[in-house]
């Protein structure tokens, strides 16, 4: 009778122990109760493609300018984030990316026995050369600029840091490619100004004085910079560069 009641006693504690379990959980779930979040994530507001890509093109650095004035050593330091997948000394071999020796205007798929993407292939046939603005602009966002290639890295926004990195891959094997003549119309403020801005604002009195100049000629004022130039040096117009002297400048 007595080992009927301790089996009795062993299969009651196993169900006590079951119930508590059960119980517990739905105490837990009834208090801490979640509700699955509307929108999933974080959202990110970033430009769209075609507009950054419209600001790249405008903003392409003039590189007869800014490849001679480059911080090489900060350069150095930038490449520190691609030494995890590439090498650059002279038949160094190739690691998760290929080797970076001469890849300043070489060839796209420089390196031999490398297995490049056939997104990389697709792109060669379109531009072959890595030129400054190719580097550029596959360093600025290298999935965005070859769609499909196996390189996870996220880019470099900072212009001035891809400038230095790509002066720096120059001075790795690649001094021969020559460095272009300054562009002017690269530099800063190049580009059309709007309708009605930049013009420039005559100096304060300039107007009037160009009026005594043209009045005194007997013909119709020029507020022109030439007409203030005549006026400011001709003997003729005394009058006329004595108002201009006397005018706040």
């Amino acid at each position: 009778m007595s080992g009927d009641l301790k089996w009795n006693k062993i299969m009651g504690a196993v169900l006590a122990t079951g119930f508590v379990i059960v119980g517990v959980q739905q105490v837990t779930a009834a208090i801490y109760h979640t509700e699955a979040p509307e929108k999933m994530g974080y959202f990110v507001d970033a430009p769209e493609e075609a507009a950054g890509g419209a600001a790249e093109a405008e903003l392409a650095p003039d590189w007869g300018t800014v490849l001679p004035t480059a911080d090489l050593g900060a350069g150095e330091a930038a490449f520190a984030r691609c030494q995890a997948c590439h090498t650059v000394t002279a038949g160094g071999a190739n690691g998760t990316g290929p080797n970076l020796y001469a890849v300043v205007g070489g060839p796209v798929m420089h390196a031999a026995g490398f297995a490049y993407s056939d997104a990389f292939t697709a792109h060669k046939a379109e531009a072959p050369t890595w030129t400054y603005d190719e580097l550029d602009q596959f360093l600025t966002a290298p999935g965005r600029h070859i769609p499909g290639t196996k390189m996870s890295f996220a880019g470099i926004r900072d212009t001035q840091t891809r400038v230095n990195l790509i002066a720096w891959l120059r001075a790795q094997g690649s001094t021969g490619y020559a460095i272009p003549a300054p562009d002017p119309t690269r530099q800063p403020g190049a580009a059309a100004a709007p309708a009605g801005e930049g013009a420039e604002t005559p100096a304060p009195g300039a107007e009037e004085a160009a009026a005594d100049a043209g009045g005194a000629a007997g013909s119709a004022p020029d507020t022109g910079a030439a007409a203030q130039a005549t006026t400011q040096t001709s003997p003729a117009a005394p009058s006329a560069a004595t108002s201009t002297q006397n005018s706040p400048r």
